[in-house]
This record gives structure tokens, sequence and C-alpha cells, in this order.
């Protein structure tokens, strides 16, 4: 049995867009001599993604970054312009509040509805209505027509349904929001129960800190394109920073900052200028070093850090310090400064890996400049454990 739940290959959304309502027609019409009156949007340009089961994958891209088209079609609402998608298992997706719910329906009707759609008998949605209910909490509203529903109302009644359907693919997109915190705590709780059961989970949330905290690994969507996938620590870092430098560049340009066109760079405030390492070829507990140079354009307020990450030639992440967390202080003023990172009798076994370099600030929030696998480095050892590391490690007999 495959491993994996959803992959998706060189997938594309292209809409077509018209100026007038008139164009489409003109456009309909012109059998002769074909002539467009539309351009082209790409909502996802050329997605490819592999999710395994029991992973838990945060989403996050700014609004109209194709997030949502993503979930719609992977859920089954959307169909795809180009590209495939396999999906192992039932999904359950809670998308923009009022798809998959007929407003002129109770609360009782819209369950069963969506679980015909599911693909569960009456009979089968008999059994988990009591769990529907209670998780929703919406008192006797559940025998209300949902088009007199509040917001949060509507959400708990949706999120209530989704989760107890026995899914093994989760959809969250954004539901969350619109509900309280006490709520929001009993979802995020219900979904890791759903998580540590071996499911998989899909979650787009502007809470970056719950994605942060609940997520292993994180996609970053932009402008319909995939920007990075990476363990989610790291993919939140780097998007809050953009999200930063963005928001500075555009007040520059509101305050009519005669420099704003230069934001780019000094956004930054500086960046890597070299990286070197004693040895890209080392036996297991050989000494390792990185030197990093770095400029900064200017005196920094906040301490800046230097980060080194060690990962997997397939990108799991396996150590990743940095000077801000070990508690050394590097220079902050402007100008060209070097630091060197060493680690005595590296405990890493045989394999390939690959070694990132990042330059922060503000406890890492802010990225300044990053190098992902700066290099990559081939440890050789013996055969006398095994894993990915070595870990000093005692036997004990307890019992002759």
């Amino acid at each position: 049995m495959s491993d994996v739940a959803i992959k998706i290959e060189e997938v594309t959304k292209v809409y077509q867009l018209y100026k007038r309502p008139m164009d489409r027609l003109k456009e309909s019409m012109s059998l002769i001599r074909k002539k467009e009156y539309h351009q082209k949007f790409y909502a996802l340009n050329n997605i490819n993604l592999e999710i395994k089961k029991g992973e838990s994958i945060g989403i996050v891209g700014k609004n109209g970054s194709g997030k949502s088209t993503l979930l719609k079609i992977i859920s089954g609402v959307l169909t795809q312009s180009k590209g495939e998608v396999y999906v192992d298992g039932k999904v359950s997706a809670l998308l923009e509040l009022g798809t998959g719910f007929n407003p002129e329906y109770t609360g009782i009707e819209n369950i069963y509805a969506n679980g015909l759609i599911m693909g569960y008998s009456k009979e089968e949605m008999d059994e988990r209505l009591d769990d529907i209910v209670n998780f929703a909490q919406i008192g006797e509203y559940i025998y209300q027509p949902v088009k007199t529903y509040s917001s949060g109302m509507f959400a708990r009644l949706a999120f209530a349904t989704a989760i107890n359907v026995d899914p093994e693919i989760l959809i969250v997109d954004e539901v969350l929001a619109v509900g309280d915190a006490k709520f929001q705590i009993k979802c995020i709780n219900k979904m890791e129960e759903f998580k540590a059961s071996g499911k998989t989970v899909l979650f787009v949330s502007h809470t970056l800190e719950q994605i942060k905290r609940f997520c292993t690994k994180g996609v970053w969507i932009d402008q319909g394109e995939m920007r990075m996938v990476d363990e989610v620590t790291h993919v939140i870092d780097m998007y809050e920073s953009e999200m930063l430098k963005e928001t500075m560049e555009q007040k520059a340009l509101e305050e009519g900052n005669p420099m704003a066109e230069k934001m780019e760079i000094d956004a930054h405030l500086g960046k890597i200028t070299a990286i070197s390492c004693n040895t890209e070829i080392l036996k297991t507990f050989d000494d390792f070093s990185v030197e990093i140079e770095y400029e900064l354009y200017d005196d920094v307020k906040s301490e800046p850090l230097v980060g080194v990450a060690f990962y997997t030639i397939d990108r799991q992440y396996i150590f990743g310090p940095n000077t801000h967390l070990d508690g050394v202080k590097i220079p902050k003023t402007k100008g060209i400064h070097r630091v060197r990172y060493v680690v005595p009798r590296l405990p890493l076994l045989g394999g390939k890996y690959e070694v990132d370099v990042g330059l922060f600030a503000n406890k890492s929030i802010v990225n300044l400049d990053y190098e992902t696998a700066a290099f990559v480095i081939s440890v050789v050892a013996d055969y006398f454990t095994e894993g990915l590391v070595h870990m000093e490690h005692q036997w004990e007999i307890i019992k002759d």
C-alpha cells in the first residue's frame, strides 16, 4: 500500500477574463478567424506537491495566491486546466462558508445531505448524528434553516460535520477564523486527535502561529506558483520576513520616500557575502566548521543572528542551531563581519547532507538573507550503528 495521500503533478488552473460580457459572445461567434477577446489568468501554474499519509500540511500565501483554488481542486470542487491529481482516501473539506450546504435546509437536513455526498447511508449518518450535534453545540438552531445562522454557528456545524464523518483526509480553509476562541481551541484539539490517528490534514489559516504549532510541513504559494515546501517553522519564518519587507516597501512609497526603489536591498539591511566549510567529505566524528561572512548596510537595532541548518538530501530537517538560541551576540554594526560555526566530532552517520546558512534579525522573524543548500557534505562511516546520527549511550546489565 502506498504511503502517499495526495500527489499533484504539474497542475495548472487557468481562467479566461473578459473586460465586458459582450467580449465573451464575440469570441464564441468568431468561428472563421478565431479571435481571442480574453486574457488568461493563472490561478495556479505548474504546481507539484506530494503529501504523505499522516502529514499535517500548513499552506500559506497572500489573498489571491491560489491556496483555496488548490484545495478546491484536491477536494474535487474545481477541475484543473491541466496536470494530474491523485488522492488516496476519503476527503472531507471545510472550504469557505456556504460550500456544500443548502441555505434552505435545516442543520439536521444538511448533516444528512453532506453524509450522502460523502457516500454514507442514512443509517450510517444516524450513528454519527449525536456526535455531530454535540460537537456543534448550536442548540435548537440545529432544526432551523442554516440561512438564519450567524457565521460562527455555520462554522460550528460545518466543522462538526466534516470531522465526524471518518475521512482519511481533512481540508480546513480559513473556516476557523469566524469561530470564537473557545471553539477554535476545541477544533484544534479535535484536529490533533485526527492527526494522531495517522490521518492527513491540509490547513489554511491567516493565524500563522496556529499553522506553526499544528503542522509539520509548510507550503508557500505565491501568485499561483510554488514558492517553498519545507519544515513548517522555516516556511513561516521566510513568509513572515517577505511580508514584512513588502510592508516596509509600501510604507516608504506612501510616505513619498525618494529611496523607495532601493527598498529591495535596504529592507534586508544586510546579506551573506561568503560561505565556506573546512571540508565537504568527512568521516563520522570528524570536526566540521563553517565560516560565514556577512555585510550590514547600516547599524541593526535588534540583534542579528546567523544560523546553520542540516538537512537530509530529501530535505528532512535534522538540526538547526543559531547564535540567538545559543546566546552568542554577533557584530551588528555597519560593515563586513565574519563568524565561524564549529561542530566538534560531527555525529552524522553515512550519507549526503545539505547545509543551509541564514542571516536574520528580530530573533529570526526577519530574514535578511538565506542560502538553501549552500553546500552538500558527504559523510563516510563504518557500519557500527544505524540511523542518521550517533547518540552517546551505554548498556547496563541489571539482572545476570
